[in-house]
């Protein structure tokens, strides 16, 4: 089947843009986060698209008060992948790798937020994790930091993002476990796990990032720590991948308290000093949501909004669904400056540093 992208010089392979390969858990994906610089108005949006399964979803959330209001849409596909528009959320690209814009408009949620880059998008190390046998993940990302300007309304309350509100947005694409899980047990012997931690920054002049994917036993298979001058392109970050990240779980929960990076730099270490601001719950955007989990079938439309009162979540419930966070955070660091960040934490199953035996076992 012809598409839209077939008139624009994207192919990878010899099929038409609408084919994908042909493993079913390909995806395209983007993301965005932005908050104030005292960590308040956060908002987050995500919209991805599932050729195989021939569903594209999105998503959008906000917090005001205590309460995170979320936007869920999904439809299917029609194999037209340059379609970003699911119901009432639409992404524009307005200069490619620099500048893109949200719009909003439904169930009472509505918002026009355009980012920004501070400087050119890094691209991760390729991820590529087997579970025994099976493949988990085979992606590739590119993360940016920038500003935003816009607005965002709730229930006919509209606020301007206030003057310096910043964040984060990636774009991913590869293979990971979408749509319907697959319930066939990897092998015997075979435990699954995963361990994740992320640390988009916002400095005054640059950026920092930091990932670590881990084993069970604590060993790394990807992670990364970049430095990023406002303005650097695709040559002039500073990367290494000599950096380690120390982070308590609040009681009860496998939420992070706060934590300390200690990044090995040419001339010494830099230390960024994680401090809690605020929860943002990952559900909000689908991810390890049971209902609105991505690439999962809903007929050829479907939008729903969905209301959470932040202080009631179980941080440990059966389903999984509250593991995934990010804590919205102020960062200090070694050499006296102050900026913001998220701290994007999920661990689920036996991960043995912090003496997590089983799916159930909080911190």
């Amino acid at each position: 089947m012809l598409t839209k992208g077939d008139d624009f010089p994207l192919h990878q392979t010899p099929e038409p843009v609408a084919y994908a390969g042909t493993d079913r858990n390909f995806y395209d994906r983007y993301f965005f986060n932005g908050y104030a610089p005292d960590g308040s108005g956060f908002f987050a949006v995500a919209l991805g698209i599932y050729p195989h399964l021939n569903v594209a979803d999105a998503h959008f959330s906000c917090i005001r008060n205590g309460i995170q209001y979320n936007l869920h849409a999904s439809r299917e596909l029609n194999m037209e992948r340059m379609d970003l528009s699911v119901g009432p959320i639409t992404i524009e690209i307005v200069e490619p790798l620099k500048s893109l814009r949200v719009r909003v408009n439904g169930e009472g949620l509505a918002a026009e937020l355009t980012f920004t880059g501070r400087a050119f998008p890094i691209e991760e190390p390729r991820f590529t994790y087997r579970i025994g046998p099976r493949t988990f993940m085979d992606y590739t990302r590119l993360t940016q930091n920038g500003h935003y300007t816009g607005w965002i309304e709730v229930d006919g309350e509209r606020a301007d993002l206030v003057s310096g509100t910043v964040g984060t947005r990636d774009r991913s694409w590869g293979v990971r476990p979408v749509g319907a899980s697959d319930t066939q047990p990897h092998g015997h012997g075979v435990v699954s796990s995963f361990f994740w931690q992320w640390t988009p920054v916002n400095l005054p002049t640059r950026s920092l990032f930091f990932h670590v994917n881990a084993d069970r036993h604590g060993t790394p298979w990807n992670t990364r720590a970049v430095i990023a001058p406002d303005g650097a392109g695709h040559d002039g970050f500073h990367e290494t991948p000599s950096a380690t990240m120390q982070s308590p779980m609040q009681p009860g929960t496998r939420w992070p308290s706060g934590g300390t990076l200690t990044i090995q730099c040419a001339e010494r270490p830099l230390t960024l000093t994680f401090e809690p601001l605020q929860r943002f719950q990952m559900r909000g955007l689908g991810y390890t949501s049971p209902k609105w989990g991505h690439g999962l079938y809903h007929g050829p439309l479907a939008v729903e909004r969905e209301d959470l009162v932040l202080a009631d979540l179980d941080a440990m419930a059966p389903t999984l669904e509250n593991l995934h966070v990010q804590i919205i955070s102020r960062v200090t660091t070694s050499d006296g400056e102050t900026g913001i960040g998220g701290f994007e934490q999920l661990v689920i199953g036996p991960y043995e540093p912090w003496g997590l035996k089983e799916y159930f076992d909080a911190g």
